[in-house]
């Protein structure tokens, strides 16, 4: 018996992704949207990623979106399918990276009836999404994909979702695809270049602040050389430390959480902040106090690609709306005679790199020393996956981030980001060197996604530092109400992590001591597939600043 044909309005939905260029999906199947299951199956060019969690999906296909620069396509049901997914939306939109979220929605003739599964979701995901819509008709399913990509990519880049009607996928339609949508150029102004180095010239103490909407390999090798020409320190913005290479010669540091208190100083000291990228957020700015918002002895040049973003919450000086590539590869090529040289950037350079350097601290199993043997063991171009927690803070202090794209970290503090975003990059870099690092609590919001890696083959290694608690909470917990009678819901009892990685079907080993990390690593470096290191240390050490919880318990 001949299977029946997969329904016009699903098939040219299909024909819609290959015509801009995806070659993979991320999704949890649903009922809602079996027309569209069918379609991809019945195709070669996209890859389909089956997942355990739609929280997963959503993060994966985020993650994606960062690697590549075109919209990561999800694909998931309605209500609890929608909602599960809203996190990775939620990501994407914080962090400016391309997504698009495709959701099954109920049949047209069950809307507003509270039908089953029914929510709104262009009311729910508006305020998350640069754009939230539903595709009634079958003939402008064209229309609204083409609008999606241009939208997702477009400005400062982003979230969009689109809600599928089951009962419109399966409708007849002529319609054809339309071409493929490219970001929209966006030069900067000649006479701005002139402006912002007129400002850079007259300053005594500049420094920039990199990293974020558009931010890619072009953007950072041009900016890296017009940076280290003119000699200006160069901090990242939290968690894009691989918006310019570890080793050049004025690279800073990264700013967010436990930063280097020198480069801190620096920026407090600046007269001058070369905003490029970077919202300068409240992570990156310390809760808006580093560089203060208002401050008439500082002038601030902010570039970004959304001329929304520009002056709606720091005031600029000189603000620019440019793409991040065509701006630094303008500023790269920019010479007017005018020569400028600062010795600040390797000043600052030398200050990292002390700071950067792991020293032994008597714990029984040191994350620092098990970071630099990392850096000193793994590939230049490893790719670092985490997601939110104290423990990320010894990767982002050790680790070199060289190459690009080498993190993968959510910028808005999600916690479960690590393994998926690692299970994306190994789809995606299959012959790169992909870790997913993270802590118990962070590991156990998205864990079940080794099925994920497993089934796909990706080729992975997880580090799950344990030390049997909410970390972070636990620190705040203990500034804020000192003493071990106020601890409180932070306390965390463990499964076998190793054994667990076992069972999905991964190889595994644990570490208690620093030398026993050193092994397994080197044990798991030398394997395919999935790999997961067991990781188990004392509360005490914390991440963020040489700390201990002790330490805050006494202040």
């Amino acid at each position: 018996m001949k299977a029946p044909n997969t329904p016009q309005a699903a098939q040219l939905l299909v024909d819609c992704l290959i015509e801009q260029g995806c070659d993979r999906v991320f999704t949890v199947p649903g009922e809602s949207f079996l027309q569209v299951l069918d379609g991809l199956g019945q195709q070669s060019i996209i890859d389909v990623v089956t997942c355990r969690q739609e929280g997963g999906v959503s993060f994966m296909a985020c993650a994606d979106g960062a690697m590549t620069g075109r919209p990561g396509v999800a694909f998931v049901t309605r209500g609890p399918g929608a909602t599960n997914a809203s996190i990775g939306v939620h990501v994407a939109m914080q962090d400016s990276q391309p997504m698009i979220l495709f959701v099954g929605d109920v049949d047209s003739e069950m809307r507003d009836r509270e039908g089953f599964q029914e929510v709104d979701f262009a009311a729910f995901f508006g305020p998350i999404a640069k754009w939230a819509a539903r595709i009634d008709s079958a003939d402008r399913i064209p229309e609204y994909v083409a609008r999606a990509y241009a939208m997702a990519v477009s400005g400062r880049p982003g979230p969009v979702v689109l809600a599928l009607p089951e009962d419109m996928l399966g409708r007849d339609t002529s319609a054809k695809p339309r071409p493929r949508v490219e970001r929209s150029a966006q030069a900067p102004c000649p006479d701005a270049m002139q402006a912002m180095i007129a400002i850079i010239a007259d300053a005594a103490s500049p420094i920039a602040i990199i990293g974020g909407a558009g931010w890619n390999a072009k953007a950072r090798e041009h900016f890296q050389i017009f940076a280290e020409r003119l000699g200006i320190p160069v901090a990242t913005a939290f968690r894009r430390q691989d918006a310019i290479s570890s080793s050049s010669k004025v690279y800073a540091g990264n700013l967010g959480y436990g930063p280097n208190p020198k480069l801190v100083e620096r920026v407090r000291n600046a007269d001058l902040i070369l905003a490029i990228g970077a919202r300068l957020g409240e992570a990156t700015t310390d809760g808006y106090t580093v560089p203060p918002l208002i401050d008439g002895d500082r002038k601030l040049v902010h570039v970004h690609p959304d001329a929304n973003e520009l002056n709606s919450v720091y005031p600029a000086d000189l603000a620019i709306c440019a793409s991040m590539d065509e701006f630094a590869e303008s500023a790269a090529l920019w010479d007017d005679g005018e020569a400028i040289d600062f010795d600040a950037g390797m000043q600052a350079h030398a200050e990292w790199e002390e700071w950067a350097t792991a020293h032994p601290n008597g714990h029984t199993l040191d994350m620092g020393q098990a970071v630099q043997f990392m850096r000193d063991t793994l590939p230049a171009d490893t790719i670092i996956c985490n997601g939110a927690g104290n423990f990320s803070g010894w990767w982002h202090r050790y680790w070199r981030y060289d190459g690009f794209p080498t993190q993968l970290a959510p910028t808005c503090g999600a916690m479960g980001y690590g393994v998926p975003a690692a299970v994306a990059a190994a789809l995606r870099f299959p012959q790169r060197t992909v870790i997913a690092v993270a802590g118990d609590g962070d590991f156990l919001m998205n864990g079940q996604e080794l099925a994920t890696a497993v089934q796909h083959d990706a080729n992975m290694i997880v580090i799950v530092v344990d030390n049997s608690a909410y970390g972070t909470i636990r620190m705040h917990q203990e500034r804020e109400f000192p003493g071990e009678d106020r601890i409180s819901a932070t306390r965390l009892v463990n499964p076998d992590f190793a054994a667990l990685a076992a069972a999905y079907g991964g190889w595994s080993a644990k570490a208690a001591t620093t030398a026993e990390f050193k092994d397994v690593l080197a044990a798991a470096h030398g394997r395919n597939g999935l790999r997961l290191i067991h990781c188990t240390i004392d509360i005490e050490q914390l991440a963020a600043s040489g700390a201990s919880v002790s330490a805050l318990r006494n202040r």
